[in-house]
């Protein structure tokens, strides 16, 4: 590697979080805390029907209550779109909960009072609230184009998977289902903005502020320039926070009413309105030979998006990463099909797909090994995907940046150490003893060992910059567009930087949250941050010391060769200059910025993982008890160890509720969501969190920051299905529906 490293080292070091005394006193400010004068509030008129045209919206009721200052409808707000399938409002409504109306009013109570007062005059339409109804020969397409989107599948394919399969010995084939499943983050979405008749200023919840600036401006038919993003501490959204609806109805109501107006969505409005995880039907098939030769994988995932596209079609193709370069197989078939359904959206929710598609393939591997009797960890230690790629030959041109997540083979990774993965974490839960279990002390219960592997995608994220500037008290600001969204990426980000300007991190300060002080940046998504920024401020640090370098010289009079630098001043013998000196001599600032295209034209660049779990069940109430948890991880280069292990752990116990027993509840004759509410979602408290043991192999990666490579999102891929096929060791049955709710165990299925 060619990144300069500090003497003064942060990088592999748990540095504090740079947000922790704000949050832990209550002094952090978000969205829904921001005071204005003058400040109008807004509630939303949501459908009753999940699917409907509007005919006519009766307002003089709500017009006779004092305080209503302003009503949007679909009949009188402009006719922009949010996303292409998205209007500002919408004549026609798509699942129980979409937006009909926005009242707005001088105070929150009168804006409560006035939405129970708008009589909307509704055609009902007939609705479809799983993927079945939406694609039979009798529903009413949801969006122009019909519910099945783009109007084929995307197909993706390696080898030939009919000979693959004609070449084995046995061929397995098993379908699967997972639920939807809403992130429940603590802080609901809000946003306040404010037209001043020249710039709109929007404050809102947001993961990408310029993506969100692009979305507001092109929908109200104004110029980048007329818009102003600004985004406080985000209170957790795990991709779900990536709509901007809301932002632009209160800018349309602001623009109208001349003052700022707030719109704060109630928890019931954000389990509806938020972007939950898709849900999946699939279909799985493997062929293999007795000695476990993997001879054809093909995989038929049909995924739920709802009312709306939002980022399904990234989604779907997602899913099938496991199925196309987990295992080294020279016959591979990944079909992925995105269905409209008048259900809330779906969106990006942590891990994108790649949930969805390793439990069906991790689960059918167990089954696969099984009828060879094989152990299922041998079988994955012969056939896992090994650094030298996939077999097959390449086809991105030479020279041109490698998808990380080619169908193609033929192509290294950067860096793969998925078999110490495995040998790891097998290891550290004696995984080689877990035939010699027993039924447990407690009567009935039996002990379960099993465990999954994984692959993710994440890296390289787009164009990414880093605007550097040294301050004239010689501390360094250090400005980017992306977000922090609760993970502690400013933190991570902030390290990289001191170890790249060769200085203490005390000196760096972090500009982030405003898009008229940030430069243009990518969402936080994909866990792409850490890598794709965190090149992009490497970059600007060595272009800003090596200005910063030559003007030393020239200030000293001295050739830059000689200079060195300890922190806070160059020198050269007993000729200095601090930074401090030097930026006034310059101005008062000297200031870089650099925007990168990431990614590597020679490697495929991939995290890596295996989860291993010990547990006990008790069929006869379908009681599971977690006794241990492993997870190994190959993320490269460890920037933030506690961070690091704080992501791993977090996201393992976000996945145990989609295991267990979140599932949004729709009722199938009605559309309407049943359990939009924290006590009815039942996600999982402290108490139903094991001990997880994190442990971080591998290598630094070539092509890294630092050798750092993407975390947030893969440790909630493993969970899933290491639990399902623990079960199957203990109980000899398949778990193929998620979740395994208590039921489904003393079921049986």
């Amino acid at each position: 590697m060619n990144d300069m490293v500090s003497k003064n080292r942060s990088i592999g070091n748990s540095v504090i979080r740079a947000d922790i005394l704000e949050k832990v006193t209550g002094k952090a400010l978000y969205t829904a805390d921001l005071k204005f004068s003058d400040l109008l509030h807004a509630r939303i008129v949501r459908s009753p029907h999940p699917h409907a045209n509007i005919i006519s919206v009766d307002l003089s009721c709500a017009w006779n209550l004092s305080g209503v200052v302003d009503v949007l409808t679909p009949f009188n707000v402009p006719e922009g779109k949010v996303a292409p399938d998205l209007p500002i409002l919408d004549t026609r409504v798509r699942f129980v909960g979409d937006e009909v109306a926005v009242v707005v009013a001088e105070n929150e109570l009168v804006a409560k009072e006035a939405i129970n007062t708008i009589d909307v005059e509704y055609q009902i339409l007939g609705f479809s609230v799983d993927i079945h109804q939406a694609l039979s020969s009798g529903a009413i397409p949801i969006h122009a184009g019909g519910n099945l989107i783009n109007g084929s599948a995307l197909v993706e394919s390696r080898g030939d998977v009919e000979q693959g399969f004609a070449k084995a010995d046995i061929v397995l084939e098993e379908s699967f289902t997972t639920p939807d499943h809403h992130p429940a983050a603590l802080e609901p979405r809000a946003a306040t903005a404010f037209w001043d008749g020249k710039l709109l200023r929007v404050y809102k919840t947001s993961r990408g502020i310029h993506a969100d600036r692009s979305a507001i401006s092109s929908a109200l038919g104004l110029q980048l320039e007329q818009v102003e993003v600004i985004a406080p501490h985000l209170g957790g959204g795990f991709g779900s926070k990536d709509e901007t609806r809301l932002a632009v109805l209160a800018s349309v109501a602001s623009m109208r009413s001349q003052k700022p107006v707030k719109i704060e969505l109630d928890r019931e409005e954000e389990f509806l309105a938020g972007r939950r995880r898709h849900s999946t039907q699939t279909k799985a098939k493997i062929g293999i030979t007795h000695s476990g030769d993997i001879t054809g994988i093909d995989v038929e995932t049909i995924m739920d998006t709802g009312a709306y596209l939002s980022s399904g079609p990234g989604v779907v193709r997602r899913a099938g990463q496991a199925a196309l370069y987990l295992y080294e197989c020279p016959n591979v078939r990944y079909k992925g099909s995105l269905v409209y359904t008048n259900t809330p959206a779906a969106g990006s929710y942590r891990a994108l797909g790649a949930p969805q598609g390793h439990f069906a393939l991790e689960s059918l591997i167990d089954r696969a090994a099984n009828a060879i009797e094989m152990n299922p960890l041998d079988f994955r230690l012969k056939n896992h995907v090994s650094p030298k790629g996939q077999q097959g030959e390449r086809v991105t041109p030479i020279g041109n940046i490698v998808d990380t997540q080619p169908v193609e083979g033929g192509i290294p990774f950067s860096s793969n150490c998925l078999r110490e993965c495995l040998m790891t974490g097998s290891k550290m839960i004696n995984w080689y003893d877990r035939d010699k279990y027993e039924y447990s002390t407690k009567k009935g219960a039996k002990i379960g060992v099993g465990m999954s592997m994984f692959v993710y995608r994440g890296g390289p994220g787009g164009k990414s910059s880093a605007v550097i500037d040294a301050l004239d008290d010689g501390n360094y600001a250090v400005s980017l567009g992306v977000m922090d969204v609760g993970e502690g990426a400013l933190t991570v980000l902030s390290q990289i930087a001191a170890d790249s300007l060769e200085i203490g991190i005390d000196a760096i300060q972090i500009v982030v949250g405003n898009t008229s002080l940030t430069p243009k940046a990518p969402i936080t998504a994909g866990s792409t941050v850490t890598f794709s920024t965190g090149k992009a401020i490497i970059s600007a640090a060595h272009t800003l010391r090596e200005q910063m370098t030559l003007k030393a010289a020239a200030y000293l009079r001295v050739p830059a060769s000689d200079l060195k630098f300890d922190g806070t001043r160059f020198f050269c013998g007993k000729k200095t200059v601090s930074v401090r000196d030097l930026v006034l001599d310059n101005g008062g600032k000297i200031s870089v910025s650099e925007t990168i295209e990431p990614g590597s034209t020679e490697h495929v660049i991939n995290s890596f993982g295996a989860h291993f779990v010990k547990l006990r069940v008790d069929e006869t109430v379908g009681s599971v008890e977690i006794l241990k948890y492993v997870a190994v991880h190959d993320s490269g280069t460890i920037i933030n160890p506690t961070l690091a292990q704080g992501q791993v752990r977090g996201g393992i116990s976000q996945m145990l509720g989609y295991t267990f027993t979140e599932d949004m509840i729709i009722d199938k004759s009605t559309g309407i969501v049943l359990n939009a509410n924290y006590l009815d979602h039942k996600s999982p408290t402290i108490r139903d969190i094991p001990k997880i043991d994190v442990v971080f192999v591998g290598e630094n990666d070539p092509d890294g920051p630092y050798g750092a490579k993407s975390l947030g999102e893969p440790p909630s891929i493993g969970p899933a299905p290491a639990i399902a096929n623990a079960l199957y060791n203990a109980t000899g049955k398949t778990y193929p529906n998620l979740p395994i709710t208590m039921d489904r165990i003393i079921e049986g299925s």
